[in-house]
């Protein structure tokens, strides 16, 4: 039998690959995204949708997604980085931006997803949610708020195992930007990501699979490193 998977932020990024990766092995993949990446593929199903307006998420999507009845995985993958800044210099509102898509918008998908038969989620964590980096704060406190997220569904989906997983650092114009536009100097993140192992999202998207194959050696609501594994 077909496997079903669900992707957000399927357009690009690690989402795009673990899209292009999980198409190549025979899974029928819905995929959640603004815009439609150039995928010809009669198994890639596109839900085209802005995940930022969080009040539209239960109202736009729970039918469709409870036609697809069952999923044998789900990446919760989209979200965004935020401005670099000093916490002082941010605002709430700025905060409140990074917070909504990384967290609520995840609370409102989780809610829809309970109510039909999953038996994987992973949400997409990050170092940075146990290590705070300067000018990271939307970052990092909406990333540790997706860790507490997985622990407290952990303890109602019953028959689902949901994981906050952090992938290590992937090549996207995010990690390009931190890497070779702030300062070293003031910013050290920039520098310790230089330093440290840079791979491509489709190699991400192989060493989440091989996670995936060892999934029953890990407790649902766990935090989990890739590059801890």
């Amino acid at each position: 039998m077909q496997k079903n998977i669900l992707i957000t932020g399927c357009s690009s990024g690690l989402g795009l690959a673990l899209t292009n990766y999980y198409l190549q092995k025979g899974f029928k993949v819905y995929g959640i995204s603004r815009n439609k990446p150039e995928i010809q593929n009669q198994n890639f199903i596109h839900i085209s949708f802005d995940l930022s307006k969080i009040s539209d998420i239960k109202t736009s999507l729970t039918t469709i997604l409870k036609e697809i009845k069952n999923l044998d995985l789900v990446f919760l993958n989209a979200g965004m980085l935020g401005k670099i800044k000093i916490l002082q210099e941010l605002s709430i509102e700025e905060m409140q931006e990074v917070y909504n898509l990384n967290v609520y918008a995840n609370k409102e998908l989780l809610d829809i997803l309970m109510q039909i038969d999953v038996k994987n989620i992973f949400i997409i964590s990050s170092g940075a949610s146990k290590t705070g980096y300067k000018g990271w704060g939307s970052y990092s406190l909406s990333k540790a708020g997706v860790n507490m997220l997985v622990n407290l569904y952990s303890n109602e989906m019953f028959n689902t195992k949901i994981i906050a997983l952090a992938p290590g650092v992937i090549k996207t114009p995010m990690t390009d930007y931190i890497r070779f536009e702030l300062d070293e100097n003031i910013f050290t993140s920039a520098k310790k990501l230089n330093e440290g192992l840079v791979q491509t999202a489709f190699e991400t998207a192989i060493k989440i699979d091989a996670f995936i194959n060892r999934i029953h050696e890990f407790e649902t609501g766990s935090y989990m490193d890739i590059r801890q594994i």
